[in-house]
C-alpha cells in the first residue's frame, strides 16, 4: 500500500483543509472565526476513502498501522513548524453500544490504541459515551447531521486537562467533532481532533 498520492503534500489549513502557500496553522478565512484544529493525514478523496472502508466494513485491521504512521509523520511536522502541541490524552470517538455490538469493534478506538501506544500518550477509555443511537452521518445533508447528533454524546467522567485529541478515522462536515467539543467547553479544555482521512461533504447545507 502506497500513501505518496493520497497523503497531503506542503500546508492545509487546519480548519477547513485548503491547501496554503505559507505554513500556518489557519487559511485567512478561518483566522476570522475560531476553529478546531483538525489534523488528517490524507485526503479521503484521493484514494483512501477504499482503505478506510476495508477497516470500517471488512475488517482489515493490518492497513491501521501504515495510515496511523502517515498521521503520525503529519503530526510531528505541524509539530516543527509551531503550528501543533501534543495533547495530554487521546479519546476516540465513541460508538452507540448497538452499533458497537453490530459491528464488533469501533474503528475510532483501534486508531487512537495505536496513537497511544507509539506517542505514549494516555488513551482515555470510557470517559465519552454515545447516549442515543443515530442514524449513519453519511449521506445526510449538514443541517440534518446537526439535527441527527444533537445531544448525542455525554462525559461521563469529568476530564480536567489543558488539551485533548479526539480520534476519528474520518472528517467530513466536523459535525461529530463539534458537538463532542462542546462538552469540554466547562473546562476550557482545548479540542484537537485527529484523523486518518478528511473528506468534503457533498452537501453541507
Amino acid at each position: 500500500m502506497c500513501l505518496s498520492a493520497c497523503c497531503y503534500q506542503g500546508d492545509i489549513c487546519l480548519g477547513c483543509g485548503r491547501q496554503m502557500q505559507l505554513p500556518m496553522a489557519f487559511c485567512g478565512k478561518c483566522m476570522l472565526t475560531p476553529k478546531l484544529k483538525i489534523v488528517a493525514a490524507c485526503s479521503y478523496h484521493q484514494g483512501l476513502g477504499h482503505w478506510v472502508g476495508q477497516i470500517k466494513y471488512q475488517a482489515q485491521f493490518a492497513v491501521i498501522d501504515v495510515l496511523v504512521d502517515a498521521l503520525i509523520e503529519r503530526i510531528s511536522y505541524l509539530i516543527s513548524i509551531g503550528c501543533l502541541t501534543l495533547p495530554q490524552a487521546l479519546i476516540a470517538v465513541p460508538l452507540h453500544k448497538k452499533r458497537l455490538q453490530q459491528r464488533g469493534f469501533n474503528q475510532a478506538w483501534l486508531i487512537a490504541k495505536a496513537l497511544s501506544s507509539r506517542l505514549n500518550i494516555p488513551l482515555l477509555d470510557d470517559c465519552l459515551i454515545r447516549t442515543r443511537a443515530t442514524e449513519p452521518q453519511a449521506g445526510l445533508s449538514g443541517k440534518r447531521r446537526r439535527k441527527n447528533l444533537l445531544n448525542a454524546f455525554e462525559l461521563v467522567t469529568e476530564i480536567n486537562l489543558q488539551r485533548i485529541a479526539l480520534i476519528d478515522d474520518v472528517v467530513t462536515t466536523g459535525t461529530t467533532v463539534n458537538e463532542i467539543t462542546k462538552l469540554f467547553m466547562p473546562t476550557h479544555t482545548q479540542v484537537q481532533v485527529w484523523c486518518l482521512a478528511r473528506a468534503e461533504a457533498p452537501n453541507c447545507g
